[in-house]
């Protein structure tokens, strides 16, 4: 499961909220591996932290408060932080080298009297993702196998692309989606000290 906090668009206090809340979770659950983060201009502080772990988190996703008068602005009266926990979709793992299924059939186009008589086509099937080429345009058997596993490649390579990036747009999404309000737990002072599950 992957989880990003995020300080959203909130001040220094959210951004120390944000590594004191890593830091707590990591002590909770310490499987879980720091896949980015992104530091703040203020010193110990996270704007946000993305990380992996083999729990169920899911129980967490909302808004977290932290209760503590600031320590940047000692005469602020404001003494709740809010941050937010989001579940991050996966990114789906597309196998390159195994789990291809290899086909030959009998090709039209260049060879002559050879199309008849040979199985110079190639149809190759990736079984996960049920993505089917063909290739037909060489003479051998060998060259439409090596063109059809190019193709697929790239086909594939382009897919994992496209599935990065709807990962990081969801990630960047969640930024702005901080509630205010009805917190999934509460910590408490600058030693963190979790009051509300």
């Amino acid at each position: 499961m992957i989880i990003q906090i995020s300080s959203g668009q909130g001040p220094a206090e959210c951004e120390l909220a944000v590594y004191k809340l890593f830091q707590s979770l990591k002590k909770e659950y310490p499987d879980m591996e720091e896949l980015s983060s992104h530091r703040s201009r203020n010193p110990g502080c996270l704007t946000s932290v993305l990380f992996f772990t083999e729990q169920d988190l899911s129980h967490l996703e909302g808004s977290v408060q932290w209760v503590c008068k600031s320590p940047f602005r000692p005469h602020h009266k404001r003494k709740n932080w809010f941050v937010d926990v989001s579940v991050i979709p996966e990114k789906e793992n597309i196998c390159k080298e195994q789990e291809i299924r290899f086909e030959r059939f009998h090709s039209g186009g260049k060879g002559g009297q050879n199309v008849n008589k040979v199985e110079t086509g190639v149809r190759l099937v990736h079984i996960p993702t049920g993505i089917t080429v063909t290739s037909t345009s060489e003479r051998s058997q060998y060259a439409n196998k090596k063109d059809a596993l190019n193709k697929l490649n790239a086909i594939l390579e382009q897919r994992e692309r496209d599935a990065k990036k709807k990962q990081a747009d969801s990630a960047w999404r969640e930024h702005t989606k901080i509630v205010r309000g009805n917190p999934v737990r509460v910590y408490e002072g600058m030693e963190f000290e979790l009051k509300k599950r």
